[in-house]
């Protein structure tokens, strides 16, 4: 027998069937987790919790309070995330209409606005409550965007640009709010090591697996930190053995052929101490010459760099940590053609440099109920350096104690230290010339004396003031003063004014290796004065909590900086010569910067950062712009992570206004100013397999390279020892039919990288 079913009936049968089922999977997942997220005893709102791998997920109520439901029997692990706090993380295992209660203790974390800070008054703060402004950046933010060096990961920072001041070795500084990099001090664990010979070097071969935060502050520091902090620091601190992991690895390669590899483990040494123990090696050995001018693009590396730490578990919690770093490399760049044979030749065109640096520094507090710190460092720095035919070989050597007191008393939050400064530098140039002009090295010691008392006058207003006494041989005694005012205005608005002053003695070779490179010569026209400067800095901070779990934070400030005496490079005057003096007007550096820090429940954050800026000198009554030093500049950070598949996206970029460029005469044919350009990079992240992490991607996304729009950016490198070159009988380069524009060689016309678009390969490894 034949059955015929209708098809409506089918259809209703079907529904029925579909229904059922449906009903029957609604009864099936009435599993929920419901409970309280706790900050001690106080509620945390608006902190996201959810399932890793599913859509199941919610945020926290003002009280603390969480539910999610309707979820499917099953294994899962249930995670938090939220600003401020350590993410939360457990396994769950849910089955017939499990209701599971669940409160949650998350701990404060370091990150974001409420992380430990101690750069901004030589003692641990949090952040909010530091009267001195101090921007703090963790590990995962330069993981964003992976470099081989801290001073390339810098250019993500906001008002901070990574400055390469020669096109054939590719040493650079770091400049603050436009001030050139010998006035930023860089600091390792708060000891002023990475100065003078150092200073291009001392950011380079830090492993990155051992840094557990930055801090920067943009402004005054003279009076905690001495003469070279005028315009900011960058305090790079190292992670306590007890908070590193057992073993971490980072590796990876860029399409150029570049290799960096960061190696970090953690050894307890019995019960009593533990060792943390860290290696960086980095290597680039494929020249390539994309702009077509028979030059390296890149210069070429081979480093390595070893770093230890070593930490006494003693009574009391009292600090005994004891470090040290070597540092070796080979570095070159030139003529595509030239190999070591030609080192310090006139036959082809190379910049080779040797560098060997070793450093140690320590910690001891004091064995009395006081809080009495004894800190000390000490490095030892050597160069070989050939520019062209021009040797520069030279030798440093930097010591440095501090002895502070921490004491409470009353209202009053008091810092006495005192410390001392020997720096030895000799070198074959003139700067160690003596007085029949024979090599003298130059030997200083500068004792100090400092003082700071942070007054609060009520929960709302405090007072920092402060006063440091320097003695110097050679320019006598040194006052800086300094003053702070912190209003909180309530606990998410933060106003803070800074003032203070600056003395920074120049050590000319040291810090402008670009006079050393190229044809032209290096003129100093008169007996150099120290530099002096005061500074102001206005600061406003805001948090705004909305009731979805959204976080807005905004930082803006505003900053002014006037040089006495300011010494600059006049590249103008003659166009063979490099000549220092101190100017005869004014310098001035002006301008406001914000940050806006944007966090969103379904895993999107973002960091915007924007600077405009004013950076003058006047003399005669005529004001002319600072050569390199950009009128604006913006970066940011976009990151989104997919939860359901490990997977986050990180696209990170910068954006700089135009700078007045260093021409040689009216006839270059070169921009006087550069276009605005940006440098941008996207990252795609899995972290799918336990303790790994695997990354890749581009950077500089628009194949953005400085010679766009230029007929050259060497001058002359046809001809880098200037062979062919006519000269007047005043020392001037007339054109020629060789030479129409009358130049000599030049490499000192650069203000960006001239690698183009690259792609990249990593991996991490991380065994807690």
């Amino acid at each position: 027998m034949k059955y015929i079913v209708n098809p409506f009936i089918f259809r209703i049968v079907i529904f029925v069937l579909l229904s059922l089922l449906g009903i029957s999977n609604l009864f099936s997942q009435q599993n929920r987790i419901t409970g309280v997220i706790l900050d001690g005893e106080i509620p945390v709102p608006f902190v996201n919790i959810y399932l890793q791998g599913t859509e199941f997920g919610t945020s926290s109520d003002r009280n603390g309070e969480f539910t999610i439901a309707n979820i499917p029997d099953g294994n899962y692990k249930i995670k938090t995330s939220v600003l401020g706090y350590t993410p939360f993380s457990q396994k769950v295992t849910l089955a017939n209409n499990k209701v599971l209660l669940l409160n949650i203790s998350l701990k404060t974390s370091s990150e974001q606005l409420e992380e430990m800070v101690v750069t901004g008054t030589l003692k641990p703060v949090k952040r909010l409550e530091s009267p001195v402004p101090v921007e703090v950046y963790k590990p995962t933010f330069f993981k964003k965007n992976p470099t081989p060096s801290i001073f390339e990961s810098l250019q993500n920072v906001n008002g901070v640009r990574p400055q390469i001041n020669c096109n054939v070795c590719n040493t650079g500084d770091i400049h603050i709010n436009g001030l050139e990099g010998p006035y930023t001090l860089v600091l390792i664990d708060g000891m002023p090591i990475v100065s003078g010979l150092g200073t291009v070097y001392g950011l380079s071969g830090i492993p990155n697996s051992l840094i557990e935060q930055i801090e920067i502050v943009k402004g005054p520091a003279s009076t905690l930190y001495g003469s070279e902090a005028v315009g900011g620091l960058i305090n790079i601190i190292t992670k306590k053995p007890l908070e590193a992991s057992t073993f971490e690895a980072d590796s990876f390669m860029s399409g150029w052929g570049e290799v960096n590899l960061d190696l970090g483990s953690r050894i307890e040494l019995g019960s009593s101490s533990n060792l943390l123990l860290g290696l960086n090696y980095f290597k680039y050995d494929n020249p390539i010459d994309d702009n077509g001018d028979n030059f390296t693009d890149l210069t070429l590396q081979d480093r390595v760099s070893f770093f230890q730490k070593w930490s006494l578990n003693r009574e009391n919690n009292r600090i005994f940590s004891l470090a040290g770093r070597f540092f070796y490399e080979d570095r070159w760049g030139g003529e595509m053609q030239w190999t070591p044979e030609f080192r310090g030749g006139d036959e082809i065109y190379g910049e080779s440099i040797y560098t060997r640096r070793w450093e140690i520094l320590g910690k001891y507090q004091l064995p009395f109920k006081e809080n009495i710190l004894l800190s000390m460092s000490y490095n030892d720095h050597s160069q070989n350096s050939v520019y062209g035919n021009t040797p520069y070989l030279a030798d440093q050597r930097i010591g440095f104690g501090q002895l502070t007191w921490d004491k409470l008393w009353a209202k009053h939050d008091l810092l006495f230290g005192t410390a001392v400064k020997y720096n030895y530098y000799d070198d074959n140039t003139p700067a160690t010339s003596g007085i029949a002009g024979n090599n003298e090295a130059d030997i200083v010691w500068i004792p100090s004396l400092f003082v700071q008392d942070e007054i609060n006058f009520s929960k709302k207003h405090s007072l920092l003031t402060g006063i440091r006494y320097d003695y110097d041989k050679r320019h006598g005694s040194i006052f800086t003063p300094r003053l702070a005012y912190k209003w909180k205005i309530t606990d998410n608005d933060l106003f803070r004014l800074n003032t203070g002053t600056g003395f920074r003695v120049v050590n000319l070779f040291t810090e402008e290796h670009a006079a050393l490179t190229g044809a032209r010569e290096v003129v100093i026209a008169e007996d150099l004065k120290p530099e002096r400067s005061i500074n102001v800095n206005i600061n406003y901070l805001k948090k705004i909590y909305s009731n979805d779990g959204t976080f807005i934070g905004l930082d803006a400030s505003a900053f002014y900086t006037y040089f006495n005496n300011v010494i600059l490079p006049d590249y103008d005057t003659n166009p063979n010569l490099i000549i220092y003096r101190n100017l005869e007007g004014k310098s001035v550096s002006k301008g406001i910067s914000a940050n806006l820090d944007l966090a969103f429940p379904v895993g999107l954050k973002i960091l915007l950062g924007a600077t405009l800026m004013d950076v003058s000198n006047t003399t005669n009554g005529v004001t002319q712009r600072q050569i390199l030093t950009e009128s604006y500049s913006g970066t940011w950070s976009i990151s989104y992570a997919f939860r359901t598949l490990n997977l986050s996206v990180d696209y990170t970029g910068n954006l700089y206004g135009p700078m007045r460029l260093p021409l040689l005469s009216e006839l270059d044919p070169r921009q006087e100013y550069s276009p605005t350009w940006s440098i941008q990079n996207i990252q795609f992240t899995y972290s799918g397999v336990k303790n790994f992490e695997f990354y890749g991607g581009i950077k500089n996304l628009l194949d953005w390279t400085p010679n766009r729009g230029n007929p050259f950016i060497i001058a002359r490198a046809n001809d880098p020892f200037d062979k062919n070159v006519q000269f007047d009988n005043s020392g001037n380069a007339i054109p020629t039919a060789d030479n129409p524009y009358g130049l000599t060689f030049d490499p000192s016309y650069v203000y960006g990288p001239n690698q183009g678009m690259r792609g990249f390969l990593g991996m991490r490894y991380r065994l807690n």
